[in-house]
């Protein structure tokens, strides 16, 4: 009875350990309008790695989210994307943000304060590095999402480029030296005067700037987790 017991333990160990290889990734997506567009037809950047990852996915960005916002109650709702994060045994988090806090908060220009708070020149503090590291503590690895720039047509968003490259420098450096954060530059992902990436306000992307988007967030996760 003992042996039977025994050889039927050693049967079940290979299913088991095949089970755990086929559950689908965890991945929680926080951030602002760019990862939240177009969630209600089932074409943001969240659903797309999903999709593409076949994973477990879930969603809590918000619309006009930034990454400094000090009012409690709506910080509650999601419009204070540090404020995002839901408790979970995370696989993944994925994470944008700042591009509201200087185009909504300082109109890109004479945005140095609101920069430093941001991600320090020196790229050794900020709040986007504390949240990475936070979230990091979970034990999650952490894809930081760049932005979309203007493709030099019409864009409100065109006198941004500058404290975009800035802003993102500065995260790309900082992650550049803690294992398992993770940055995606998005920057050149638009060819100049190609208006399909991004929706009619020439700011958000459009269903295909989302989806490619999506793609390429899939791609590092597969590539990282095909290399462990």
């Amino acid at each position: 009875m003992l042996l039977h017991r025994f050889l039927l333990c050693l049967m079940l160990i290979p299913a088991a350990f095949s089970a755990q290889a086929e559950a689908p990734l965890r991945i929680l997506v926080m951030g602002d309008s760019m990862m939240a567009a177009h969630r209600i037809s089932g074409r943001a950047v969240s659903q797309t790695v999903a999709r593409a990852l076949k994973a477990d996915v879930t969603d809590q960005s918000t619309l006009g989210a930034r990454i400094i916002y000090n009012l409690p109650i709506s910080g509650t709702f999601g419009l204070d994307i540090r404020r995002q994060y839901r408790t979970g045994q995370w696989d993944w988090i994925v994470v944008n943000g700042g591009g509201n806090d200087l185009w909504l908060g300082c109109g890109c220009s004479r945005c140095q304060r609101k920069m430093d708070r941001l991600a320090t020149r020196a790229s050794t503090g900020g709040e986007i590095p504390k949240l990475l590291m936070r979230l990091r503590k979970t034990g999650a690895r952490v894809v930081y999402v760049g932005y979309l720039r203007s493709p030099g047509a019409g864009s409100p968003i065109e006198g941004c480029r500058n404290e975009g490259d800035e802003l993102e420098r500065r995260v790309s450096t900082f992650t550049a030296k803690v294992p398992g954060i993770y940055y995606l530059s998005i920057a050149k992902m638009v060819p100049h005067g190609d208006r399909s990436h991004h929706a009619a306000d020439m700011i958000h992307p459009s269903i295909k700037g989302s989806r490619e988007i999506g793609r390429r967030v899939a791609g590092v996760i597969a590539q990282v987790e095909r290399a462990r």
